[in-house]
């Protein structure tokens, strides 16, 4: 479904690599997650996959079209959660749904049941109505994952999605980002949360310095110690 090949990013300013050689997949119905300090580079390897930002090696397909030579198509095969939650303010919750569905084709029953179904999972449904200008933080990152998926893409990308989430939001989006690969669908998504990556991918890839210096399948074992993986990476100089 996703697939990285050789992936290199040098930002204008610097001489040196932000990321460099990054290669991975994630298949239909994987979980896969990207565990790092601030400014290894998984957002850079994020908004690479997504298409927002332009590299100079590599390649990058999604549900088997090129990020660069074939962006339109590839684009929308993504439903993308920021970290930011960039959104419309204008826009009512309901108004937002609608708008990205209709720019990614989304067909009026998909509309309908994030708007309605997911919605009230998420427990947004009261305030969709609702210009997005008055509502909460995590009440915008809730919006945004409704956006994001209202068009059922084949992957699903999310950077830093539990942020602004309370605990039981939190729960039932482990939940949900399990059920959406088990129906055939991938999913990326970074996090700092080692027990969030633990509870809902199949496999974590460990980023440091724009390198991925480490891959655990955490479907062989659930018993690993996600948080003496990081430390130990993170106190390896050479890597």
């Amino acid at each position: 479904m996703l697939k990285v090949k050789n992936l290199s990013k040098k930002y204008p300013a610097n001489q040196k690599y932000s990321v460099h050689n990054i290669n991975f997949s994630v298949a239909a119905g994987e979980v896969a997650g990207l565990v790092g300090s601030n400014g290894a580079g998984k957002s850079t390897i994020i908004k690479s996959v997504i298409g927002v930002l332009p590299f100079q090696e590599g390649k990058i397909k999604v549900n088997g079209f090129d990020i660069v030579s074939q962006p339109e198509q590839a684009k929308k095969q993504i439903g993308y959660v920021p970290d930011d939650h960039s959104v419309y303010d204008k826009l009512t919750g309901r108004e937002y749904i609608n708008y990205i569905g209709s720019l990614y084709g989304a067909t009026k029953e998909q509309k309908e049941y994030a708007a309605n179904e997911l919605a009230k999972k998420l427990d947004i449904f009261y305030a969709l109505d609702t210009q997005i200008a008055n509502y909460s933080h995590g009440m915008k990152q809730k919006i945004c994952i409704l956006g994001a998926i209202v068009h059922h893409p084949a992957l699903w990308v999310l950077d830093e999605p539990m942020v602004g989430l309370d605990p039981q939001t939190m729960a039932f989006l482990i939940k949900f980002i399990r059920e959406y690969a088990d129906e055939n669908h991938a999913v990326l998504f970074s996090s700092h949360s080692l027990e969030t990556v633990k509870k809902a991918c199949d496999k974590v890839f460990f980023v440091k310095m724009g390198k991925i210096v480490r891959r655990i399948d955490l479907r062989q074992s659930k018993e690993y110690d996600l948080e003496k993986e990081f430390m130990a990476v993170n106190e390896v100089d050479d890597v």
